[in-house]
Formats: structure tokens, sequence, C-alpha cells
């Protein structure tokens, strides 16, 4: 049986796994954009990379266990868009 520190441990080995950048980009999906644009600027400003870039990262991250368990609820809502979407082509 695990304990509740065990469970702590555990998401801290999973943001150790992730590197600051990957960590930024799950940060920067968390937030939401007010306006169009904003979104870009901020990913080009605050991570100094591409909106495609970014975007080919940030699909890597759903299928990687050490996203998942460093943002499980962000990374769900993405699998599931992503599954939404590839349902519709």
């Amino acid at each position: 049986m695990r304990t509740e520190g065990e469970g702590r441990d555990e998401a801290a080995e999973a943001a150790e796994a992730l590197s600051a950048r990957d960590r930024a980009i799950l940060a920067v999906e968390r937030a939401s954009w007010p306006r169009a644009g904003a979104k870009e600027r901020a990913i080009r400003e605050r991570l100094g990379i591409s909106p495609t870039r970014y975007y080919q990262r940030l699909n890597a991250l759903l299928d990687d266990p050490a996203a998942l368990a460093h943002d499980p609820v962000t990374i769900n809502r993405l699998r599931a868009r992503r599954a939404r979407q590839r349902a519709t082509r």
C-alpha cells in the first residue's frame, strides 16, 4: 500500500524527469488566452520557440508518462481533444 508521502515523491520525480522547457510548455497550455494570437505571442516570448515547434513538442508530451505524472489534468484533457480530432478525420 502506498502512503500519501510516497505519492508526492513520485510526482516530484516526474517533475524532475521533464525538462524546464517541457514544464513551461505545459504551463502555457494550462493558461487561458483572452484573444487570438495571444498564445502564439506568449509561446515566442516565454519559450523562444515557434508555435509550430511548440505544438510538435506538446504532441510528444501527450505520450510521455512523466508529463502525465506531472500534470494529469492537462495531459488527459489534451489527449481527449486529440482523440476527438482523430476520430473526425
